[in-house]
């Protein structure tokens, strides 16, 4: 049984060299530097003088330098996404034994490049956006394009939404913009396999369709041959074969095997109360699952017997205190089982390869209290290639090449080079119990010791995720989190009961508790934080988005005497408009009719209780600041849950700063008006908790 790291520890840094010609030397001839009390760099990063201001607040939320990178099956090539040196995210192609000669595989004026894979050796698929563009203004199908890895021209495969991107592309009759990728097959080859969106006679989405796509003559081969109705999602193998697919209808979820014949259903259920999950398929065409163990529920992965129907008895892995999260790992379609990873408070990995375990220890070596995740090509091979993905809450991440053939350990590049680790705030996970016994997880984010005094209590900001039936903290680097410590707040974000990744019964305990035992989870959290000596009791504030927003103006409604003020944003403030059908939303029927009344409330039966946790509906018994601002073009949490809330709040004449983004939508997706709203909210929390 394989159990995740349960602490992440702080470190002592390692000095790096970086690659691309940028600077320095090779990771290889580094020597490790003890910096007390702070975390080190992995290359260089500017000392502050003495007496330096704050950390401009553009190093947290500009985007960064580099986003993401990958090898090429044969480990010859590595293809990133950069903005360096432009106005647009590229994707660019170095070849791993010749780091200078990087080539510019695709770029555009009226777009940035997204997500992208390899498909073989030569060529690239990516899908695009565009980030000059606020949150409104984006177009919600990616596209699809593909180009060869030295770059020219560039083959549209999907269309996107917006005016046709016209820069280097190849005019073929594309896909039309309802399709999208959703695997890239190992091995090798030219096809990838998309999905084509159905929608219902009343523009509900209705199931979907899979493809083969050759991505050089643009031929399709449907894979949907006696598909189910209502189809969400699909599970294929790493050779690309259609496995599984799970429906969605009505409240019910089926899980649906592929087998000669047809289709076979494996298992049918609510929605909320599945027995099981598929997760994933190997080579050998066997189904992995999780299920939920023990008395809080906590998911474990099991391999799934087809005799029984049933998960295994046995689990595979389990981790204690969280549901699994992670994967198996191999290289190629066929490929052995090289290891599994997963995510506990942080990420890690149980290799069962001995040679990539030996390389997992010296790098952790070399880069001690980070996560260090490796990606190996000709994994079984002398000139095995690895690519090391490191971070750490410090520290936003590195992207290092390891060559097995002359073992040299190169850093190909850095995140965000405007971020010095050791300025940053380190991030603990802890568990408290909540008033009624129950245990409830919690990120603190405590200010680096340069910023604020580690010996006496601070201002905090209790900092509510969204979802709210989601997981909301992971061991990394948080821009929103270090903004906020790096101007001396500490930092409390629970995972109140209804977050997911703690257990089914963590889960369920929030069921029909917005307002109530969930806003209780956040109150505690504090007065914890107060006991512990961390927070001072008499300058704290709440905060978050969308449903942390609403859990922001619940918290003042319900536990204003703790909180000195209050920022909600994008914030739901009525519950009963959660389930009225509207053009302005987008809110789905499965949502409003099946999945809202089980998780919120019965908008006919529990109205009453709906409308006593309204926000909207009780201003008056908010007496505390507020800021509130709203995205003009949100689909999600439309702009007239804002609107009401401001009028309410005008009307009880309570202390109000109001702010409307009108090219926004679920969020800040426009850097000027992510700038705007962080200034905003530096000033307002420096008003009301110093």
């Amino acid at each position: 049984m394989v159990t995740g790291r349960q602490r992440a520890w702080r470190w002592l840094g390692c000095g790096l060299g970086l690659w691309l010609g940028l600077a320095g030397s090779a990771l290889a001839q580094a020597t490790p530097e003890s910096r007390t009390g702070a975390a080190a760099s992995t290359g260089p990063a500017p000392v502050p003088a003495e007496g330096a201001g704050p950390v401009p607040i553009e190093h947290f939320f500009a985007d960064p330098d580099f986003e993401g990178a990958k090898l090429s099956p044969s480990g010859r090539w590595l293809a990133a996404t950069t903005a360096t040196g432009s106005a647009r995210v590229r994707l660019v192609v170095v070849p791993v034994a010749n780091a200078g000669a990087a080539t510019i595989a695709a770029s555009f004026s009226d777009a940035d490049i997204d997500e992208f894979h390899w498909v073989g050796d030569e060529r690239l698929v990516f899908e695009v956006r565009d980030r000059l563009s606020g949150g409104g203004e984006q177009r919600f199908m990616p596209g699809l394009f593909a180009v060869q890895r030295t770059g020219g021209l560039i083959s549209r495969l999907i269309r996107t939404e917006w005016q046709p991107i016209r820069d280097r592309t190849i005019a073929r009759e594309p896909l039309e913009a309802n399709h999208a990728l959703l695997h890239v097959p190992q091995g090798g080859g030219r096809e990838v396999i998309v999905g084509e969106f159905r929608w219902s006679n009343t523009g509900e989405p209705d199931g979907m369709i899979a493809k083969r796509l050759d991505i050089e003559t643009l031929r399709t081969t449907n894979l949907s041959q006696g598909l189910p109705d209502h189809v969400g999602s699909w599970l294929f193998d790493p050779a690309g074969e259609p496995r599984l697919v799970t429906t969605l209808h009505r409240g019910r979820t089926g899980v649906h095997w592929r087998e000669r014949d047809g289709w076979r259903l494996l298992m049918e259920a609510d929605s909320q109360r599945t027995p099981w999950r598929p997760r994933f398929v190997d080579s050998d065409g066997r189904l992995y699952v999780t299920a939920a163990s023990g008395r809080d529920g906590v998911a474990q992965l099991h391999r799934f017997d087809f005799a029984t129907g049933r998960p295994e008895p046995e689990p595979l892995v389990a981790t204690p205190g969280f549901d699994f999260r992670g994967y198996v790992i191999s290289e190629t379609a066929g490929g052995r089982a090289l290891g599994v990873r997963v995510e506990t408070d942080a990420m890690t990995t149980a290799w069962f390869d001995a040679r990539l375990q030996a390389l997992q220890a010296e790098a952790d070596r070399r880069l001690p209290g980070r996560v260090n995740q490796l990606s190996c090509r000709r994994c079984d091979h002398p000139d095995m290639t690895v690519l090391i993905h490191s971070w750490s809450d410090r520290d936003p991440g590195d992207w290092i090449v390891y060559t097995a053939a002359d073992q040299r350990w190169r850093l190909f590049a850095r995140a965000r080079t405007a971020i010095d680790p050791a300025r940053m705030a380190t991030l603990d996970f802890e568990r408290f119990a909540a008033r009624d016994g129950r245990s409830i997880p919690v990120w603190v984010t405590r200010p680096a010791a340069s910023v604020a005094p580690r010996d006496r209590p601070l201002p905090t900001v209790v900092l509510v995720h969204g979802g709210p039936w989601v997981r909301g903290g992971h061991w990394r680097w948080d821009a929103q989190a270090q903004f906020l410590a790096s101007r001396g707040y500490l930092v409390i974000e629970p995972e109140f009961r209804g977050s997911t990744g703690y257990g089914q019964d963590h889960f369920q305990a929030g069921w029909k508790q917005w307002g109530q035992a969930m806003q209780d989870d956040l109150a505690d959290a504090l007065l914890w934080a107060v006991a512990k000596g961390l927070s001072d009791p008499r300058r704290a504030c709440i905060a978050g988005a969308s449903y942390g927003g609403y859990a922001t103006l619940m918290g003042l409604v319900r536990h204003g005497e703790q909180f000195r003020c209050g920022a909600a944003w994008v914030a739901p403030t009525d519950l009963r408009l959660l389930y009225r059908w509207s053009n302005a939303s987008d809110s789905i029927e499965e949502w409003r009719r099946y999945s809202n009344p089980q998780l919120i409330g019965d908008p006919e039966t529990e109205r009453a209780m709906l409308e006593a946790h309204s926000p909207v509906l009780r201003a008056a018994d908010i007496r505390r600041p507020v800021l509130l601002a709203m995205g003009g073009s949100d689909r999600r949490v439309p702009l007239e849950h804002g609107q009401a809330m401001r009028d309410a709040l005008r009307k009880a004449q309570r202390p109000l700063e109001w702010v409307v983004y009108p090219d926004e939508g679920h969020g800040w997706a426009k850097l000027e008006n992510r700038l705007d709203f962080y200034r905003r909210l530096e000033r307002f929390l420096a008003e009301h908790l110093r």
